[in-house]
């Protein structure tokens, strides 16, 4: 956790949200931003588009409709060959684009291109001395071809990880997909993500609430909603996950994930055809119920890092640490971590610590096992 552990801060009230809207190539993204941009609650948005091959956004519509500004940034993959240009970006926005002195957007929402691993971005967002402390990761929207997407997820490791850190799930082109189709992929998506809400749009239309607001703290400063932004009850073992399409919601028109409770123990594998990536993406809830001493925590997490780091797509939890009265607050995006906050309150009279975790190939077992190997000091 970069050592980061004793310096524990309360969150910022005035960073900037950022919303990431993510998705694979003709998955809607654009079509999606068009109509998002005509609702209020986009007012005072800065859009930050790549266009990297996809249809480009009517910069007249927006600007007409909402007085948004949309800067273009064309020159490549806006999470690799032009990082840079981000971090300058996100750098000089906040005071190149003022009315009378004053910062005129309130958020921001960055479209990536279809190819794009989101991770790099999420990074910046979490890590960078110039970007971190002005601005914080709102939520994570992915954008999926209910026609293409059991394929695409087939063929793209990229789709799949765009899947597996997304906060929310938009389903998109639900009348060219066949039932089999459908059923398939609801299935799929609920392995590799089953705590993300699944909403199915058409033509792009979406209430702007239901893609805004998503991480743990809102842009009004409300007391954060750590129940709904953990979701612990969606990650379920792998024997029950197994059976999900039995049971599944076919409408899958609100599908925030099932109810069930974070288990003690891995039981197996999801059966998927030997050839999808996904089979080795594991969505679980490790739970300890004693506060765990800081040196403990903070090892764990090395080790973790260090060795599987890269295979860790996301994690997020809240922790009971030995002394602190009040719970921490820790959320990663593979090897990086974000700076972890102190609530000033427990949410409920749940006191045990629980992350829950996305992985690659890497099961609960190993997590849960390196934990306690170092909670009992038989490792160095």
């Amino acid at each position: 956790m970069n050592n980061q552990l004793d310096e524990l801060a309360e969150p910022a009230s005035t960073l900037i949200p950022v919303s990431l809207l993510t998705g694979f190539l003709g998955s809607g993204k654009t079509t999606l931003l068009n109509q998002l941009v005509h609702q209020p609650e986009m007012a005072d948005t800065l859009v930050i588009i790549n266009e990297f091959g996809e249809m480009a956004l009517d910069h007249m519509l927006v600007a007409h409709s909402t007085e948004n500004l949309v800067m273009e940034m064309s020159s490549g993959c806006v999470c690799c060959s032009i990082r840079g240009d981000l971090v300058k970006t996100l750098r000089d926005i906040t005071w190149r684009y003022t009315r009378n002195g004053q910062r005129w957007f309130r958020r921001v929402m960055i479209e990536t291109t279809g190819l794009a691993d989101p991770a790099p971005i999420i990074h910046t967002l979490m890590t960078h001395p110039q970007i971190a402390p002005k601005y914080r990761l709102d939520g994570i929207v992915a954008t999926v071809d209910m026609a293409a997407g059991m394929d695409t997820l087939d063929q793209y490791q990229e789709a799949i990880k765009q899947v597996a850190v997304a906060d929310a799930l938009l389903l998109t082109k639900a009348d060219l997909a066949a039932e089999e189709q459908r059923t398939a992929l609801l299935h799929r998506l609920e392995v590799i993500n089953p705590a993300a809400p699944r909403w199915e749009i058409s033509k792009g239309e979406i209430a702007a609430q239901k893609v805004l607001n998503l991480g743990l703290f809102t842009a009004k400063g409300k007391l954060p909603d750590v129940a709904r932004w953990l979701n612990e009850e969606a990650y379920v073992d792998a024997e029950s996950l197994g059976h999900a399409h039995e049971r599944h919601d076919h409408e899958a028109h609100d599908h925030p994930g099932n109810n069930a409770q974070c288990h003690a123990h891995d039981h197996g594998d999801e059966h998927h055809d030997v050839n999808r990536h996904d089979d080795h993406i594991h969505a679980f809830c490790f739970t300890v119920e004693q506060p765990i001493p800081e040196a403990t925590l903070a090892n764990w997490l090395e080790v973790l890092m260090g060795f599987v780091g890269s295979r860790i797509l996301r994690v997020k939890g809240i922790l009971n640490i030995e002394g602190n009265a009040r719970p921490v607050i820790v959320h990663g995006v593979q090897h990086i971590f974000h700076p972890p906050v102190t609530l000033p309150a427990w949410p409920s009279e749940d006191r045990r610590s629980r992350l829950v975790f996305i992985t690659d190939d890497v099961s609960r077992d190993v997590i849960e096992k390196i934990f306690n190997a170092l909670a009992e000091g038989t490792v160095a």
